[in-house]
């Protein structure tokens, strides 16, 4: 009888210290880099003594899959990301619990855009914008001129020296892409991004991966959301970085998750990122991140970007709502068009350039014909601009990991984009390798 006794204290001692702990951890999914979460985390240890803040390195659309994949009760407290259509899609699955949190001191709006979810589901803790980071040697070395809009990194003159991220790995490839085309036009704006897509030497597979490369001479130039061209230029790296005018300015946000196991520690701790003294945080070198308060810009460096100031202009006023209605398509259209289908790509626009360089100054009608149907076979999306405005079609492309007859068919589609754009992109290469023999 003892024995049992003991077994049983010892067991309900075990389940309160659990609990004890568990009430004295907070647990934050974020797709940003550890040069700023680790400021955060030390940070916020340092003024909370006991507690422990354990970050969860995912990328947005891992981090969404993990929110709503954890069992409730087993949720982690805190989503904290750049996207924010992540943050619609989550509010619109009920994965994020709603809290008054707002600092009274941000302003209700960035240009036209809600800085804080009306709701009050999540909140801007951050501002950023998405531009294009250049190594300055690499450049120097390669007499490449500096690009000033997205249109620019189409140019041969930029061919395998151009590095971008797959969106459906990086959240921040994928705003920069949705603002290409809100700002651009969906047929327009696939236009470029297939383009720019066939002048870049790699695709990575998470975003850290451009600026690293970028920073080391790897790649020349890399698309970037601005604070990795803005800290790697503050930390010392021989880099630059500019926000085309087709650009947009929006929140990264932070929420409170639902069904979290600590929501009185993720409260605390999303109030922190919120005050001064967690804003001010941002603009230490490593992070190089634009505050939502406007009244820290005062004591940023000489020369530092202010979205408050009406120095950068951007184009794009950004539609989260249209964002996140074709989340899904946009992500496995760049995939399965692109991203897999990379090397073939890149061989179709080299061989665009190429014929176009002997085109030059000549009258060849019958060649530049043939051009022509290349550049069209390369550079137009395979869905078209009425089919991505089709409500049905993006239910039915959002719904398939709930509903497994629509995942059969998107998983058919999504072939069928495969086997169609590998085609057209060998077509397009013999196109314009024809092109080219006639200019002789």
């Amino acid at each position: 009888m003892n024995r049992i006794k003991l077994i049983l204290s010892a067991a309900l001692l075990s389940l309160t210290c659990g609990n004890a702990w568990a009430q004295q951890q907070v647990v934050i999914v974020t797709s940003f880099p550890k040069d700023l979460t680790e400021v955060y985390k030390k940070a916020f240890e340092a003024r909370n003594p006991g507690v422990k803040v354990e970050i969860l390195s995912r990328g947005t659309s891992a981090a969404i899959a993990y929110t709503r994949e954890a069992p409730a009760g087993n949720k982690p407290d805190i989503f904290w990301a750049s996207a924010p259509d992540a943050f619609e899609v989550l509010s619109s699955e009920k994965l994020l619990q709603k809290f008054d949190g707002a600092n009274k001191e941000v302003p209700a709006k960035i240009g036209s855009y809600p800085i804080n979810d009306p709701q009050g589901y999540y909140y801007g803790q951050a501002l950023a914008g998405y531009g294009i980071m250049w190594n300055t040697r690499y450049m120097k070395a390669n007499k490449l001129p500096e690009p000033k809009e997205w249109a620019d990194l189409v140019k041969p003159v930029y061919f395998s020296h151009v590095a971008i991220s797959a969106p459906s790995r990086s959240g921040t490839t994928h705003l920069t892409i949705e603002t290409i085309l809100q700002g651009e036009g969906w047929t327009k704006g696939w236009n470029q991004i297939l383009a720019i897509s066939g002048n870049c030497a790699a695709i990575t597979e998470r975003s850290f991966g451009v600026p690293d490369g970028v920073n080391n001479g790897q790649y020349g130039l890399g698309i970037v959301i601005d604070f990795f061209g803005l800290s790697a230029k503050a930390s010392g790296f021989p880099v630059e970085f500019v926000y085309p005018s087709v650009t947009a300015i929006v929140p990264a946000n932070i929420g409170l998750i639902a069904n979290a196991r600590n929501s009185e520690l993720g409260r605390k701790f999303i109030n922190f990122t919120l005050s001064l003294e967690g804003q001010l945080l941002l603009l230490e070198p490593r992070i190089s991140r634009l505050p939502v308060l406007p009244s820290v810009y005062a004591k940023a460096p000489s020369g530092y970007p202010n979205p408050f100031s009406g120095k950068i202009k951007p184009k794009v006023n950004f539609d989260s709502d249209q964002s996140k209605s074709r989340y899904y398509l946009v992500n496995s259209l760049y995939d399965h068009t692109i991203t897999f289908r990379h090397k073939e790509l890149t061989a179709a626009t080299k061989a665009i350039h190429d014929a176009a360089a002997k085109l030059a100054g000549k009258k060849k009608a019958q060649a530049q014909k043939l051009l022509d149907e290349a550049r069209e076979l390369a550079f137009t999306p395979l869905v078209s601009e009425q089919k991505a405005k089709e409500k049905d079609f993006l239910a039915l492309y959002s719904a398939t990991k709930r509903d497994a007859i629509r995942a059969k068919e998107v998983t058919a589609l999504e072939e069928y984009w495969s086997r169609k754009a590998r085609e057209n992109y060998i077509r397009a290469a013999e196109l314009a390798s024809q092109a080219a023999a006639l200019a002789k």
